[in-house]
C-alpha cells in the first residue's frame, strides 16, 4: 500500500486512552493482578487520553477528503490477551482505526518503520527517545491532558514550535551560547538561506501535502497548522522565507519574542502542541494537549539540557 500522501500517526494506548489507574497497577503490583484487573474490566469503555481528540478529529478528516489521508495504529505493550479492553475501547469511542500493534511487552520503536509512520505520539521517553535517534520520523513524548480542554471546533488545529521542533536545533544553540544579540545578528544576515530541517520537518510537509485533497481552498482547510515560538523581530523573516522554500502553507504563526505561549495556544485552540522545551510545555499542557520533543542524543542541546 502507498503511503506517500497518507498521514499515519502510530500513537500509544496510554496516549490514546487514560491508563494511568492500570499503569500504577502494573508498576506497583505486577503483570499478573494488571492482567486480572484488565480481564475484570475489559468490558468498561477507557476514559479519553491526551492525544484522544487529536485522533479522533484527525480520522474524521476522511470523510471531507476526496481520498483516505489519514490512518492511525495504535500501539501498545500488551498482549493479545490484556489489550482487549483496549480494542473494546477503540469499538465503543467509534474510532476508525483497523491497525494495532500489540508487542507483549516488547519496546514499540522498532516497528515505527514496518508500519509507514509519520509522526509518533507515547508517554513513554526511551521509546520516544530512541525514534527521534533513529530519524525515522516525528516523535513526542506526550503530557498529561489539560483538565479543561474545549475540543468543539471541527477543524483539526496543530500548533509547532519553530526551532529544534520544525527546524533543526542550530540556531537555538547559538542563542543558548551567544546570546540573544548574536543570534538576531546571525539570522537577519541569513534570512535568505533556508534553515536546515528538524525533526518534525518531514510531518509538517505532509500535513500540507494532504491538504490538497480537500475540497475547499486552502484558506478554509479543515486542517490548521500554527506556528507558535519565542523569535520575533528580526530573527522572524528567515521563518518565513524557509517555509515558502519548502512550498508549506501555515495558517497562522506568533513570534513571541520570548512571552508565555499558553494564551496564545489557548486562543488558537490547538489539538496538540509540540515544543522542545519544558518551561513552555509545563504552561502550555495545562490549556492544551502538549508533546516534548526530545533533541537527538548526540546534539550538543542534550548536553546543555542535562546542565
Amino acid at each position: 500500500m502507498d503511503f506517500s500522501d497518507i498521514l499515519v500517526i502510530g500513537v500509544s494506548s496510554r496516549s490514546l486512552f487514560n491508563l494511568e489507574e492500570e499503569n500504577e497497577i502494573f508498576n506497583k503490583k505486577g503483570i499478573e493482578e494488571y492482567r486480572k484487573f484488565q480481564q475484570k474490566n475489559e468490558d468498561e469503555p477507557l476514559e479519553p487520553g491526551t492525544a484522544f481528540y487529536l485522533v479522533k478529529s484527525l480520522l474524521e478528516l476522511n470523510n471531507q477528503a476526496d481520498k483516505r489521508i489519514v490512518e492511525v495504529i495504535v500501539m501498545s505493550r500488551n498482549s493479545p490477551e490484556t489489550g482487549v479492553r483496549m480494542l473494546n475501547s477503540i469499538k465503543k469511542h467509534n474510532l476508525d482505526i483497523t491497525r494495532v500493534a500489540l508487542s507483549g511487552g516488547e519496546p514499540l520503536s522498532p516497528y515505527i518503520d514496518a508500519f509507514d509512520i509519520d509522526l509518533f505520539l507515547s508517554k513513554d521517553e526511551t521509546d520516544v527517545q530512541t525514534v527521534i535517534d533513529s530519524k525515522v520520523c516525528a516523535a513526542a513524548t506526550i503530557y498529561a491532558p489539560p483538565e479543561k480542554f474545549d475540543s468543539k471546533d471541527s477543524r483539526v488545529k496543530i500548533a509547532f514550535d519553530a526551532d529544534a521542533v520544525l527546524f533543526s536545533d542550530e540556531s537555538e544553540l547559538r542563542y543558548k551560547q551567544e546570546g540573544m544579540d548574536a543570534f538576531h545578528k546571525y539570522e537577519s544576515e541569513h534570512e535568505n538561506d533556508p534553515l536546515k530541517k528538524g525533526p518534525f520537518a518531514k510531518l509538517l510537509i505532509k500535513l500540507s501535502k494532504i491538504q490538497e485533497h480537500f475540497p475547499t481552498r486552502i484558506e478554509f482547510s479543515p486542517l490548521r497548522i500554527s506556528i507558535v515560538t519565542a523569535r520575533n523581530a528580526p530573527s522572524h523573516m528567515r521563518v518565513i522565507r524557509t517555509l515558502r522554500k519548502w512550498g508549506v502553507y501555515v495558517d497562522e504563526a506568533y513570534f513571541l519574542g520570548g512571552l508565555s505561549k499558553d494564551k496564545v495556544l489557548k486562543a488558537f485552540g490547538a489539538h496538540i502542541f509540540f515544543d522542545d522545551q519544558e518551561t513552555h510545555l509545563e504552561s502550555s499542557s495545562k490549556v492544551v494537549p502538549s508533546g516534548k520533543v526530545p533533541y537527538n542524543t548526540n546534539s550538543p542541546m542534550k548536553n546543555l539540557e542535562k546542565k
